[in-house]
């Protein structure tokens, strides 16, 4: 419990040192767009999401592309965008769907509380992940938040990753993996 409780510390003043702040100024900006700064698959998991629901990795099995956010309840510009997340969840065509994964979050935390605050305030009720020590680990190369990632239904990382908030290009780039 402490060594996890170290990785999360660890992980979150790593982000917080990166400049979550940083990516409003790369909001909209083309070169927002990415190589992967995570593992090409999404390893074998067992995590709750921030309701206390367990969640595998099977839950890319059902779609064909699957949105990855990866966002911290310490970071405005991902605070800021849940909003339209959450509206984009809800017009999501049917092989697609959006997740969030809570990166300064882990069991027990007071950071899930505040993630149940956010996503309510925003209407942002599609599923967000607690990682677990395995998506802990896929995460080292996330160095600033938001970063979106997209999933096929393999659970391999396809795509651009998209830092920063940048919902319009999240948009293009689901479109763009959906006609593949």
């Amino acid at each position: 419990m402490i060594k996890k409780f170290f990785a999360v510390a660890f992980m979150s003043v790593a982000i917080l040192m990166s400049g979550c702040s940083d990516s409003e100024h790369v909001h909209n900006s083309p070169s927002t767009a990415q190589a992967s700064p995570v593992a090409k698959n999404i390893p074998n998991f067992t995590a709750k999401t921030i309701t206390g629901a367990t969640v595998t990795n099977e839950i890319f099995a059902s779609k064909k592309i699957t949105m990855v956010n990866i966002w911290g309840t310490f970071c405005p510009p991902c605070i800021g965008e849940m909003p339209e997340l959450g509206e984009m969840a809800r017009s999501m065509p049917a092989d697609a769907q959006i997740i969030g994964l809570v990166c300064d979050a882990s069991e027990n935390s007071t950071q899930i509380q505040r993630a149940q605050q956010i996503t309510q305030e925003a209407g942002a009720n599609f599923v967000n992940i607690v990682p677990d020590a395995q998506l802990m680990q896929f995460m080292e190369g996330v160095e600033a938040v938001p970063t979106t990632i997209f999933v096929n239904s393999k659970g391999e990382v396809v795509g651009k990753a998209i830092i920063g908030a940048d919902v319009e290009g999240y948009k293009d780039e689901l479109e763009k993996l959906l006609k593949q």
